[in-house]
């Protein structure tokens, strides 16, 4: 280790001083999108100051950070779980800031602020807005873009800093997309991060003319630009903010299934969408075991909850296989949008739906959750241990695509799993504990639902934070429990437990 990277770490073993001068750098960068929604602020006639104040306020501490930390830039991957685990926290505040700057009174509390922001840019889209129509525009498209701007965001950690915990990202895009192309594609991660926020911005864009055609073909007269962009921001990412009170619900059909399909792609690996799409090569996203696992579960789930709907009498004919579709695709990649008002659904879609959060998207894509892969490849680890126990001398390897997948890597994803659950029932736990605590009425299954949609960075609940409700009536406390939820399930747990490690700050 060089004389000048000792100095900059000191006695510990990772470079902190540098870290904190890349989060600096970030934050002074991110403060720019306020940009976009003084432009709505303009055009409304709405107050521009809170996105001024949150703009000055955020690059003004991004720059001080900077500054004060200037040639310590010594960073590798080893900063990169820091750098990632701060870089959310610090963005969650800079969105809460043109709230608590708005004077609204639903986002007066900074607690609350924070978890609006936090929910935006984890794209979790759990929401403690009582009336959210009552926002100006402005605020509304902040709160939208906050979910568009976290959800690409999550792709450049996957391609970054996960492949070194073997828990997801180009680890495993590499046994999905083997060969020399995707070796030329991930050469350098700035070349692939531009490229992909190439395909991410051509979708959001090809999104909003699908759904403003529908206005101006008069199929759709709700589905205004305004609305269409709005949907835009929060669908690619699989964010699930809306900018309507009753959700998707207030739309056509048309819209309804316009987002539904486009809720469906978000959920594929990105990498293989610009392979498809940019390169005009679909056979490697027909072949793969994962995208195939993904789109059987979303056809089967969506057909059992249209049946139960059918069979209870709750929806029937084109309304029942739509509302079905949507609210299963909408649950399994995490969106967390709404077509209808599920709580009043029979208990057993309720278990349809929580056991959707937990299935998640590809890996590689903007959803949350466990991810379909994680889950392919534990069932392949449980088949080989059924096999060897019946015979005990068969040598075996668990593979992806035809390609042996390395046993650091299962190990790794068995523990993320453990993880996961762990945190899930200590979250379910806490905010049963809390309410008990104060004398707040919440179900067993709504405490479920609630630390599961948060953690899977879904959205909705049950019970009063159903999706046309809120999640305002729990105390502060719970409301904290869930922003730290929502912040692990984002950057998928295991970067914020090497934090807690000694190892990870012994030099």
């Amino acid at each position: 280790m060089s004389p000048a990277v000792q100095v900059s770490r000191g006695a510990l073993g990772v470079d902190v001083l540098g870290s904190l001068n890349l989060v600096g750098a970030l934050l002074k960068y991110l403060s720019l999108s306020t940009l976009f929604p003084i432009a709505f602020a303009l055009a409304y006639s709405e107050p521009v100051w809170p996105f001024v104040g949150a703009g000055l306020i955020g690059g003004g501490a991004g720059w001080a950070l900077e500054r004060v930390t200037q040639g310590k830039e010594l960073v590798g991957v080893r900063e990169g779980f820091l750098i990632v685990s701060l870089t959310w926290l610090f963005a969650a505040g800079l969105g809460a800031l043109p709230y608590l700057l708005s004077g609204e009174e639903q986002l007066s509390n900074p607690v609350d602020a924070y978890f609006e922001a936090m929910s935006g840019f984890t794209t979790t889209g759990a929401t403690i807005l009582t009336d959210v129509e009552a926002l100006p525009d402005s605020l509304l498209i902040w709160r939208q873009l906050t979910q568009w701007l976290g959800g690409m965001g999550i792709i450049i950690l996957a391609l970054a800093v996960l492949p070194r915990l073997r828990v997801g990202g180009r680890q495993l895009l590499e046994h999905e997309l083997p060969g020399p192309e995707f070796d030329q594609m991930t050469a350098r991660i700035r070349d692939t991060a531009r490229r992909l926020w190439a395909l991410y911005f051509a979708l959001t864009l090809a999104m909003i003319l699908v759904l403003s055609s529908f206005a101006w073909t008069g199929i759709d007269e709700r589905m205004s630009p305004f609305e269409a962009l709005a949907h835009a921001l929060t669908t690619l990412p699989t964010g699930g903010f809306s900018t309507e009170a009753r959700g998707v619900e207030a739309f056509g059909a048309a819209s309804q299934w316009a987002i539904a399909a486009f809720m469906a792609l978000a959920g594929v690996n990105f990498a293989l969408l610009y392979r498809a799409f940019v390169r005009v090569h679909p056979r490697p996203l027909l072949r793969d075991e994962e995208f195939r696992l993904y789109a059987t579960l979303l056809v089967l789930g969506s057909f059992v909850l249209a049946v139960e709907l059918w069979t209870e009498g709750v929806l029937r004919g084109e309304a029942a296989v739509r509302a079905a579709v949507f609210q299963f695709v909408s649950m399994m990649t995490t969106t967390g949008a709404a077509s209808a008002d599920f709580t009043l659904w029979p208990v057993f879609t309720a278990v349809i739906l929580i056991a959707a959060m937990f299935l998640g998207g590809s890996a590689g894509s903007t959803s949350g959750s466990v991810k379909i892969v994680r889950h392919l490849l534990i069932g392949r680890i449980l088949r080989r241990e059924l096999d060897q126990t019946v015979h005990p001398e068969i040598v075996s390897r668990v593979r992806l695509n035809g390609v042996p997948v390395d046993e650091r890597t299962l190990r790794a994803i068995l523990s993320f799993v453990l993880l996961y659950v762990g945190v899930f029932a200590v979250g379910a736990l806490a905010l049963v504990a809390e309410a008990a605590r104060v004398d707040l009425e919440l179900r067993l299954i709504d405490a479920i639902g609630a630390a599961a949609t948060t953690l899977g960075n879904v959205g909705p609940a049950f019970g009063f934070a159903g999706p046309m409700g809120s999640f305002d009536p729990f105390s502060g406390f719970s409301k904290a429990t869930m922003i730290v939820l929502m912040w692990l399930g984002r950057l998928e747990i295991i970067p914020v437990a090497v934090l807690l490690s000694r190892h990870y700050w012994r030099v």
